[in-house]
């Protein structure tokens, strides 16, 4: 049997067992997610399509999947996909600021040498492409810290409802401190297990540290991670502000 295929299989009876219905629709989250991703990779062909607010629809769309499908339509969920939006805005504007400056656009030198029989005008702004691909890259890590908060936020008013919106605001910072090292080294981690190889590369072809700084593809990725991470840390104060205001309807 393909490898592909078991571990598939696999995946899917664990969320199952250990999930239960949320499992099974996580499983499918994953699929919906990727179809998502596919048509967008298609509709970004036509040089007539804003890629920015195409990402955006991409983002909503994803929130919707993993926040409302998941997880069914309630406080929780309803908060964390209004946090996850207005900090993908924010982190939007503050990605286009950075890409225009840092010229990460485009391919690398390292690149480069795989495409040199193939034309790079294709149309798109890479500039724009670049937000795209970085904002992909950090909307499920925002997802992800978002629900991480309303939810045990939803569970404190739930078992302490005479809370004042003050203290379950604090509860949500506090919340957010204690996920803020896990999720930052969770990216770390992912950055550094997808691009070993590449290190390897650069070992080996002598690379100087300052040669490696400086290197597109090094940079393009090194902004990804960082932009998630502060993408993370936005996501906490939003969450935690909005969620006591929904749960709370009046400052005691």
């Amino acid at each position: 049997m393909n490898a592909l295929v078991l571990l598939s299989i696999i995946l899917f009876f664990l969320m199952t067992f250990i999930g239960g219905l949320k499992g099974i629709k996580s499983f499918l989250a994953i699929f919906f997610n990727f179809g998502v991703l596919i048509v967008i990779l298609f509709i970004m062909n036509d040089p007539n399509v804003n890629l920015i607010i195409l990402t955006l629809a991409a983002c909503i769309i994803i929130a919707c999947i993993n926040l409302f499908f998941i997880n069914d339509i309630n406080i929780k969920t309803k908060t964390a996909f209004l946090s996850t939006i207005i900090t993908t805005v924010i982190l939007l504007v503050f990605i286009l600021l950075v890409t225009e400056k840092a010229m990460i656009q485009g391919f690398g030198e390292e690149e480069i040498r795989e495409l040199n029989g193939f034309s790079l005008y294709i149309g798109i702004d890479f500039v724009k492409l670049g937000v795209s691909v970085i904002i992909m890259s950090t909307i499920a890590a925002i997802i992800d810290a978002a629900i991480a908060i309303s939810s045990p936020m939803r569970e404190i008013h739930y078992h302490n409802p005479t809370i004042s919106r003050t203290d379950l605001f604090r509860s949500g910072l506090s919340i957010g401190r204690d996920i803020i090292g896990t999720s930052t080294n969770t990216l770390f981690f992912a950055f550094f297990g997808g691009y070993l190889a590449m290190f390897i590369w650069f070992k080996d072809t002598s690379y100087t540290l300052g040669g490696i700084v400086n290197s597109k593809i090094f940079s393009a990725e090194m902004i990804t991670l960082l932009s998630a991470g502060i993408g993370v840390i936005i996501v906490i104060p939003i969450t935690s502000w909005i969620t006591a205001l929904v749960l709370v309807g009046k400052e005691k």
